[in-house]
């Protein structure tokens, strides 16, 4: 077989038809050019989880257009700066060779299974969560223009079309990520104006397939209100759910409901700031939010300062924000006398 060095290299010589999705700190469509620059050394893997590029490639050999695609969840290594530590992926794509033991080019349909079997007691491979894989599921079905599941049209008739006849202990995960992947504006408004009566058992699930997109501005105000109310009943889990769905939103209201979470102690505990942290780190690029969530996170002595400081710094546009507050921190301030404990 011909010397192939990238995955990039081998999904172009297989002629494959690929998807890739970014599944670190959210799921995204991850663009094909971007894979290519990253395995080259030009550029960092844009938003790093645990140290790892967490990459799922949904791909289909041959030219069957109605197959259900192979799908590959790989954790590629990094280094500080987030770039590729490239021997794992050397040899996941040595033991691709071994395996297929043709040229590239012939690779078709046939050899799916052999490919699926490269995932076997693979390093690279991981698991994703339920949510992920439903949601990684969803939007590849979109993207290859396949039919969403079964559970889909349950779904949407009880939180789109409001069908008071469906039970909502009848809505099945899948059906909640296959509609959040579709949503269009027109729908995502009518979702907007059943949120604030949703069962909290449906609420959390669709908060959690929420934090996967981004989300417009209708559902922004009736999701904070949720949140609110959950906060007063102290339901914790369903207050983080809605601060990682709205982490993915543009909308301005969102860094504002950041700015008083951040400004009350006894509501920004540890939970708050590691969702914040996870699915909120675009609202964090600011020059006033970031030092006063670092501030909080280092007043917080339940929560991890270190691994919450590294996991944002791995963040591209985050990296150097972050080590300038850390640097300009005053000695006696939260953040240096966090810092200083971290150096005895």
């Amino acid at each position: 077989m011909q010397s192939i060095t990238t995955l990039s290299e081998f999904f172009q010589r297989t002629g494959a038809d690929v998807r890739l999705f970014d599944m670190g700190r959210r799921i995204a469509p991850f663009e094909f050019s971007r894979l290519t620059e990253f395995e080259a050394g030009a550029a960092p893997w844009p938003l790093p989880w645990n140290g790892q590029a967490r990459l799922a490639c949904a791909f289909r050999l041959g030219s069957d257009a109605t197959s259900e695609p192979l799908i590959w969840f790989l954790a590629l290594p990094l280094d500080e700066q987030g770039m590729l530590v490239p021997g794992p992926r050397d040899a996941f794509l040595e033991r691709l060779i071994e395996t297929l033991g043709r040229t590239v080019e012939s690779v078709g349909r046939d050899d799916a299974p052999h490919i699926d079997n490269l995932m076997r007691d693979n390093p690279l491979v991981f698991t994703p969560e339920l949510i992920q894989q439903a949601m990684l599921h969803a939007q590849a079905a979109r993207d290859f223009a396949l039919p969403a599941s079964m559970h889909h049209a349950l779904v949407r008739a009880y939180l789109i079309e409001a069908d008071t006849s469906v039970d909502w202990q009848m809505l099945g995960l899948q059906g909640i990520a296959d509609l959040v992947a579709r949503l269009d504006r027109e729908e995502e408004a009518r979702l907007a104006e059943r949120i604030p009566t949703l069962p909290v058992e449906v609420l959390q699930p669709l908060c959690y397939c929420m934090e996967h997109r981004d989300l417009g501005s209708a559902c922004v105000e009736p999701l904070r209100e949720r949140a609110e109310q959950a906060a007063h009943s102290g339901d914790l889990e369903t207050v983080c759910a809605v601060i990682r769905a709205l982490g993915g939103s543009r909308d301005s209201r969102v860094g504002t409901w950041y700015d008083t979470l951040l400004d009350d102690p006894a509501a920004c505990g540890p939970d708050i700031l590691a969702a914040m942290a996870a699915r909120g780190w675009m609202h964090l690029e600011d020059e006033q939010r970031l030092p006063r969530f670092l501030t909080r996170l280092a007043e917080t002595p339940q929560a991890n300062f270190t691994a919450l400081v590294r996991d944002l710094a791995l963040v591209p546009r985050l990296r150097l924000p972050v080590l300038m507050t850390l640097r300009q921190a005053n000695a006696d301030s939260p953040i240096g006398l966090r810092l200083a404990e971290l150096d005895r």
